[in-house]
């Protein structure tokens, strides 16, 4: 197996995903850790809707996304991995699932959160466990779609914020 894109999108499998990512990294499998849209019925059956029978689209919770991608279930796949957010991409880190880069694509703003770009919202607790992440040797980017100039995360946060 091999991971070809780790991802934070909010949106998780959406348009932008099916569209640009899946044949930029020509992935062939989708993997959503993600505990609550494990857990709800209705948003996995409007993903599995949404994507091709071509591509393998796995739903799961982040211990199970950690069992699965650690197992030979997949070694034979592209996997496109998508978090909704940093708590998750963290979590199944410390559960021994490796990357070795980490895209920020889509982090919507809520109360509490600055927006450093026109996708990417932070809270000081994202900060956080992001630099967590990259303290275990992951490079973090912000790039909407592929098109777009990876920027690291780092000079994202040093402008503050708006």
């Amino acid at each position: 197996m091999s991971i070809v894109l780790a991802r934070i999108d909010s949106r998780l499998v959406h348009g932008q995903i099916l569209e640009a990512w899946v044949p930029h990294v020509d992935a062939d499998c989708i993997v959503v850790a993600n505990d609550e849209v494990a857990g709800t019925s209705f948003q996995c059956m409007v993903m599995q809707a949404a994507v091709p029978s071509s591509i393998k689209l796995i739903i799961s919770t982040l211990e199970e996304t950690a069992c699965i991608l650690n197992s030979a279930d997949l070694l034979e796949k592209r996997v496109l991995l998508l978090f909704a957010n940093s708590k998750d991409a963290l979590k199944v880190r410390q559960l021994g699932v490796s990357y070795a880069k980490l895209n920020l694509g889509n982090m919507h703003s809520s109360e509490g959160k600055n927006r450093y770009t026109c996708t990417i919202a932070l809270d000081q607790q994202d900060i956080e466990r992001l630099q967590q992440v990259e303290g275990q040797g992951v490079s973090i980017m912000s790039q909407c779609v592929p098109a777009d100039r990876e920027r690291n995360w780092r000079k994202l946060i040093r402008s503050g914020g708006r």
